[in-house]
C-alpha cells in the first residue's frame, strides 16, 4: 500500500561504503565525509585530517592522494569540527561603535579582507545601539572568538580590559597607549596630527583660528585638540577657541557649526576632528553664506 511504501521509504538506510567501493557510486542524504575521503584515497581518517590541517605531519604521497580524492568526490573540510578538536575557530571578533560613520566603510573593509586573506573570519559586532558590555562579551565567548579587534576612539579602555580579563587576546585599534590595559595599540600619532594642522594654518596666514572636535571624551579629540593648543598658543597674537560635537558624524559637525555661527562670528580657519565632521561643518557655513 502507499502507506507500506512511505513507511519503507522513511526507515531506509543509506549504504556506508567498503574499502575500495567508490563512494560517489553510493546514493546518499548526507554531504561527502572525511571517512569518504579516506576511503577513496586509501588512507586513514587520520591522514586525511593532518592532511587538511596546516604544520600537520603528513606524507607528500598522502597530501597528494588526500587532495586528489577530495577534488573527485567535492569534499570540503568543515571548519566547525576543526575546531573542536584544535580548540581555535579561527573566528575574529571586529567591535566598535562607528558604524554610522561612513570612512569605517572602509576600515571595515580592509579589516575584513585582511583577516579572510589570512583564513580568518570577521564576527561583527555593533555596540553603536544599546548593546551593553557584558552582552559583547558573551557573545564573543559564545562564538569563541580567537581574539577581539577593538575598532573605537570614542569607547573607554573599560572594553578592552574586559575583553581581555576573559582571556582574550585584544588589538584596540586608534585607541591611545596607556599602560593599563596591556593592549596593543594601532593608530596614529594624534598629538603630531594636531599640531601639524595648527602650524598649517598659522603658516597661510590665519590669526583667528578654532578647533572643532568630535566627542569630548574620545582619546582621539583629546589628544589631536592638545598638539593643536601646544603650536597655536605659542604664537602671539592668535586668538583660538575649541568646541565638540556629539559624535563623528555628518550631523554632529553640522549642527556644531551652526550653534558656532548662532552665537557670534566665526573663526577665520577651522581644523575638524575629522573628514566627515569638516563635510558637516562646510555644509552649515555653505547655507549661512
Amino acid at each position: 500500500t502507499a502507506d507500506a511504501r512511505l513507511a519503507k521509504k522513511r526507515t531506509r538506510k543509506w549504504t556506508t561504503p567498503t574499502v575500495g567501493e567508490d563512494p560517489a557510486s553510493i546514493r546518499r542524504s548526507a554531504p561527502v565525509t572525511l571517512r569518504d575521503v579516506a576511503i577513496r584515497a586509501g588512507v586513514s581518517t587520520s591522514a586525511v585530517s593532518r592532511a587538511f590541517t596546516p604544520g600537520a605531519s603528513v606524507s607528500a604521497q598522502k597530501r597528494t592522494a588526500v587532495e586528489k580524492a577530495a577534488a573527485e568526490l567535492g569534499y570540503s573540510p568543515s571548519v566547525l569540527a576543526s575546531a573542536l578538536t584544535t580548540g581555535r575557530t579561527q573566528m575574529i571578533g571586529l567591535v566598535s561603535n562607528n558604524f554610522h560613520n561612513p570612512v569605517f566603510l572602509e576600515v571595515f573593509d580592509q579589516f575584513t579582507r585582511g583577516l579572510q586573506d589570512r583564513g580568518l573570519r570577521p564576527l561583527l559586532v555593533n555596540l553603536s545601539g544599546e548593546m551593553a558590555l557584558e552582552d559583547a562579551v558573551l557573545m564573543l565567548r559564545r562564538y569563541s572568538v580567537d581574539g577581539v579587534i577593538l575598532a573605537s576612539s570614542t569607547l573607554p579602555s573599560e572594553y578592552a580590559a574586559k575583553f581581555l580579563g576573559v582571556g582574550l587576546p585584544v588589538v584596540h585599534c586608534f585607541g591611545r597607549w596607556s599602560p593599563s590595559p596591556e593592549v596593543n595599540i594601532v593608530g596614529i600619532n594624534n598629538r603630531a596630527a594636531g599640531r601639524l594642522a595648527a602650524e598649517t594654518l598659522l603658516a597661510h596666514g590665519y590669526r583667528r583660528i578654532a578647533f572643532l572636535g568630535g566627542p569630548e571624551n574620545a582619546t582621539s579629540t583629546q589628544d589631536r585638540m592638545a598638539g593643536f593648543l601646544d603650536v597655536a598658543k605659542a604664537q602671539g597674537g592668535v586668538t583660538v577657541t575649541t568646541s565638540f560635537a556629539t559624535a563623528y558624524s555628518f550631523d554632529a559637525g553640522r549642527s556644531e557649526m551652526q550653534r558656532l555661527l548662532s552665537a557670534g562670528p566665526p573663526a577665520e580657519a577651522y581644523f575638524c576632528g575629522d573628514d566627515v565632521l569638516s563635510i558637516g561643518a562646510l555644509s552649515a557655513l555653505a547655507d549661512a553664506g
